[in-house]
């Protein structure tokens, strides 16, 4: 970045105009801090975006993929994953502001930032007080990229644990569709029947994709 005129800098720039005004690849570029010695670091932030296939790309990658990309390494790679980490975790609620329940879209717009466009299954539970705002999420289990194993008895512990008056369920699809498989919708409807038994309710399942989701109580198959 020696080359580039002091106002069109990544960090000089973003001084003077602020983040908003950096393109994704400035943006990589100050993440990752320097290049090699081949290509400086707006380069293999190019690089980065190219082969991963923008951010949406790299919202999905992992260290050991990006530190594929040369000039990338481990240690930038971590410093990557963990800015995108970053990024979703500003887009939680505040736990002061906690947010109540009233239509499954609540819920998917609670949870699309945080969770969709992950690489592998996820699988958890938005722990609910008996007004039906959200105390808290807990994933329960990470899973391959079509899978992730669950058992009533894990989902019910941690809501007897948390103090749940009710719960919903959500898991990914790395796929990127959100539409519910017969497994998805026969484990919601264990997790319903194991709810009745111990006083807790399942309000919805949500399966999130990528930019979609599904629910399992808009779609009648609570």
């Amino acid at each position: 970045m020696k080359d580039l005129s002091p106002d069109d800098r990544p960090r000089e720039k973003l001084l003077q105009h602020g983040a908003a005004a950096l393109g994704d690849n400035e943006l990589v570029a100050l993440v990752l801090g320097s290049g090699n010695r081949r290509s400086g670091a707006l380069a293999v932030a190019n690089e980065v975006l190219a082969t991963q296939g923008g951010l949406h790309g790299l919202a999905r990658s992992s260290v050991t993929e990006l530190a594929r990309v040369g000039g990338v390494g481990h240690a930038k790679a971590s410093q990557l994953v963990a800015a995108v980490e970053l990024g979703r975790r500003t887009l939680r609620h505040a736990p002061s502001a906690r947010l109540r329940l009233r239509v499954p879209g609540d819920a998917a717009d609670f949870l699309m930032p945080v969770f969709s466009g992950r690489p592998v299954e996820q699988f958890g539970i938005l722990l609910l007080d008996t007004r039906h705002r959200v105390m808290r999420t807990r994933v329960l289990a990470i899973g391959t990229q079509n899978t992730a194993i669950i058992e009533p008895r894990d989902v019910f512990r941690e809501a007897l644990f948390g103090s749940a008056a009710a719960i919903v369920l959500f898991h990914t699809h790395p796929s990127g569709d959100p539409y519910p498989s017969d497994e998805d919708v026969d484990l919601t409807r264990r997790m319903v029947a194991a709810g009745s038994l111990v006083g807790i309710d399942v309000v919805d399942h949500i399966i999130l994709g990528d930019v979609r989701y599904s629910s399992l109580k808009e779609m009648g198959r609570l």
